[in-house]
């Protein structure tokens, strides 16, 4: 390329501002055809061991609701699903408790009490109702005569939610085939919810004091055997409101007449 004289530089320095190239980045010019040279870290990954296509990586299986109650109904006993639970791991909130709550009390008692997760107490022990609400549980079920050996007591979730609170829809959907199976196999004649949390995810009613104190119904799922049910106040609220314990006790005393009408006590 023959040399521009000072004219033809200038005017074509001029064309360039006037096509918006205002600003020099190099003092040199960079042929940008030219293939760019191979970093030392990439010329370093030639010698490095192909990597894994992402087919073939272990993927851990997806536990879905499906999958649950497929995993769920091929139990038939109690032993089976406890140690079915406990080996479980479809569900977030193990990987964050202590130990699996499976239930306490006696599975052939025909009274069956259903809360929504373990806390802090239960999470340590292993039992369900261990902490002050479960204490005052014992009371409430002493009032009318009943104990835990003349009950059967289990949760929504079998493991402690973080920081006590309310288990989600997703992590509940994920346990209640477990419970449908634990109803299933326990064959209760009676129903006790405790608290709003088991009332929405087993009956699908919404607000525990329009509908505590009201018997329900339970629908098995295999068998289609129907179970009274009655939805009452938590013992935790209970502690926290102590005047809604007459409506508590008005509750029981309902389910006290049920267990007498059944033959159960």
């Amino acid at each position: 390329m023959s040399s521009l004289s000072r004219e033809e530089a200038l005017g074509a320095l001029r064309w360039l501002i006037e096509c918006g190239a205002g600003e020099a980045i190099g003092n040199e010019p960079v042929n940008r055809l030219a293939a760019a040279p191979v970093p030392a870290q990439a010329r370093n990954l030639e010698s490095a061991p192909a990597v894994m296509p992402l087919a073939a990586l272990p993927v851990p299986p997806l536990v879905t609701v499906q999958n649950s109650e497929r995993i769920a109904a091929s139990f038939h006993g109690l032993a089976e699903l406890k140690a079915a639970l406990m080996s479980f791991e479809g569900c977030e909130l193990k990987r964050h408790a202590t130990t699996t709550v499976f239930a306490d009390g006696n599975p052939a008692a025909g009274i069956m009490l259903i809360g929504e997760a373990p806390g802090a107490d239960e999470d340590r022990q292993g039992l369900p109702f261990v902490g002050r609400a479960g204490q005052f549980l014992d009371r409430m079920l002493a009032s009318i005569g009943l104990d835990r050996q003349k009950v059967y007591i289990t949760n929504i979730v079998n493991w402690r939610p973080p920081g006590n609170r309310d288990p989600s829809p997703e992590e509940a959907s994920i346990c209640l085939p477990f419970l449908h199976r634990h109803i299933e196999l326990a064959e209760p004649k009676v129903l006790v919810l405790l608290g709003a949390v088991p009332l929405r995810h087993l009956t699908g009613l919404q607000g525990i004091m329009r509908h505590r104190g009201r018997w329900q119904s339970y629908r098995l799922r295999s068998g289609g055997r129907e179970i009274p049910l009655m939805p009452t106040l938590h013992p935790a609220y209970l502690l926290r409101q102590p005047s809604a314990k007459r409506l508590a006790w008005n509750d029981f005393l309902a389910v006290a007449e049920k267990v007498t009408e059944l033959g159960l006590a």
